[in-house]
């Protein structure tokens, strides 16, 4: 990986991947919003399908009311530049209680696209695959729903 426009583009969309974790962590909602196209996907299997940046901003401050504690951690995972687009996976664990009291880990996938824009690298798509699941300890089938 000699080209130095390659090597920046991995940086700046390894960038995007860390931004979405710290505005997920934070709750700063408009934040992770503003990391996808207007017209972006974001599917959570048996959870929701947001189809743009309005959708995705209100779904996940919805979905994060249900946790009383919540922990989104990102790994290196892969990324393939073609031009200005990219795909690629990213590695989750995630972990929480509920404000019910009940615990929840998993182990999870997001495969990604991405595009060049104006305001830089953003996600144009985020599909979200669960590959492992416990709740209060006992693991899960990952493709249950979580109960919300």
């Amino acid at each position: 990986m000699s080209d130095t426009k390659a090597i920046a583009d991995r940086f700046e969309i390894e960038a995007l991947r860390g931004e979405y974790a710290d505005a997920a962590m934070m709750g700063d909602y408009d934040r992770l919003a503003s990391l996808f196209t207007h017209d972006a996907l974001l599917r959570i299997p048996t959870i929701a399908e947001f189809t743009s940046r309005e959708e995705i901003r209100a779904g996940i401050e919805r979905l994060r009311s249900n946790w009383e504690v919540f922990m989104h951690l990102v790994h290196p995972g892969t990324i393939q530049v073609d031009g200005d687009t990219a795909t690629g996976r990213t590695y989750i664990t995630e972990t929480g209680r509920f404000h019910d009291g009940r615990v929840h880990l998993n182990h999870s996938i997001y495969h990604d696209r991405y595009r060049r824009t104006p305001d830089g690298w953003q996600f144009t798509q985020r599909i979200y695959e669960v590959r492992y699941r416990e709740d209060d300890g006992v693991p899960v089938d990952p493709m249950s729903a979580v109960s919300l």
